[in-house]
């Protein structure tokens, strides 16, 4: 077996800081370090580098610089549309959410449904696509909001968006989007989408953590009432100091994720193909999940069906994945998009998720297809670690 090395095959989960983003954030971690809501000369220019951040995510995600909001997260995002009593509207009581969101969207829906909300799950086909003709019977005239992400964190498909909105606004429904997994690896544009309000998170993009953006169609604005209160900041949908180091960074990963766009995708993809083609070749019983629709070029869910993933895992420990089950309590829970997907409990526990990234090499992908292939080999033997 060749020497392994730290192979890092996980950005869906998150990506490291581009130099140039750190760069930028450097100067208001130090010499300007002002609050951008201060009226002084180091408050104003903080409050002027913020402009410039929005607009560049504006610009990055097809918005108005207006309807940018700036947050902690995606999650935050995510929970301030369910939580921010747009339910008020006109009565409606009923949301509408696909079955394989994130659990920023699912928890927060949970919850809303013990107090009284009728949820609706959206069921996906086996291919780990939102059922456009179940989207068509569960969205009616009493539907307040559907959720329906850009793209599957796990699996990596691409979602119908712009139909599952047209359906929503033909019945009155807003529609809210959770595109965080789409910056950087596919060309976002929400008006092209036709959603009323998305979340992204810069840790996604190569941006640093802790800093988001819920995007809110001017029309709406009325509609969300804030689930913070104590500041003005960012009209008051999310009041708080600005974290202007991560602003500034949001911004300058936003703007290198439109210039490289192009290039990182098609070598992120033919990496991703090599490596399915390679796996599925050294591991005959290998199948990839979610693969024959269109997807994130960077994302592959691989089955490796009686072998435990997180016992294939325990013996790689220098190779950083997704499991396709979830710790929860001690005890590995199957994947809730996978079994949406209707994949059996048994291989979910034996699925992995490797998502590749910017600065993933060939020898990255030769030298993880042949530790898996050793390693599922012995296990397949009987052997120990």
């Amino acid at each position: 077996m060749m020497t392994p090395k730290l192979t890092y095959l996980d950005y869906n989960a998150t990506t490291p800081c581009a130099p140039e983003v750190l760069a930028a954030m450097a100067t208001f971690f130090t010499d300007e370090f002002a609050n951008a809501s201060s009226t002084h000369f180091l408050g104003r220019k903080a409050a002027l580098a913020i402009s410039e951040a929005r607009t560049q995510v504006a610009s990055c995600i097809g918005a108005e610089p207006g309807e940018v909001f700036f947050t902690s997260g995606a999650t935050e995002s995510n929970n301030l549309i369910l939580l921010g009593d747009l339910r008020r509207r006109n009565g409606r009581r009923r949301i509408v959410v696909s079955a394989i969101e994130h659990k920023s969207v699912l928890e927060p829906s949970q919850w809303l449904n013990s107090q009284g909300y009728d949820i609706e799950e959206l069921p996906v086909t086996p291919n780990g696509v939102v059922d456009l003709n179940a989207a068509e019977e569960l969205i009616n005239e009493d539907t307040l909001l559907v959720c329906v992400q850009g793209a599957n964190n796990e699996i990596g498909t691409i979602q119908p968006v712009r139909a599952v909105a047209e359906i929503a606004h033909r019945r009155g429904a807003l529609i809210h989007c959770d595109a965080t997994q789409m910056l950087s690896k596919v060309a976002v544009s929400v008006s092209d989408m036709g959603v009323d309000t998305a979340a992204f998170s810069a840790h996604k993009a190569y941006g640093p953590k802790g800093i988001g953006v819920l995007f809110v169609r001017n029309f709406v604005r009325d509609w969300l009432t804030p689930v913070y209160r104590g500041g003005g900041q960012e009209s008051e949908i999310r009041p708080g100091t600005l974290n202007v180091p991560g602003i500034v960074g949001f911004g300058v990963a936003s703007r290198i994720a439109v210039e490289r766009l192009e290039k990182d995708r098609a070598r992120v993809s033919s990496l991703r193909d090599s490596f399915e083609a390679g796996i599925v070749r050294r591991c005959p019983y290998a199948y990839g999940i979610g693969n024959s629709v269109e997807r994130l070029p960077n994302t592959s869910n691989i089955c490796f069906r009686t072998i435990p993933a997180d016992e294939l895992l325990t013996r790689l420990p220098l190779l950083c994945a997704g499991l396709g089950s979830a710790c929860s309590s001690g005890s590995l829970t199957p994947s809730h998009v996978l079994l949406a997907c209707g994949v059996t409990r048994e291989d979910a526990r034996s699925a992995i998720r490797f998502s590749l990234g910017r600065y993933t090499t060939e020898d990255d992908i030769s030298g993880t297809i042949e530790q898996i292939a050793e390693v599922v080999g012995k296990i397949g033997r009987g052997e120990g670690a």
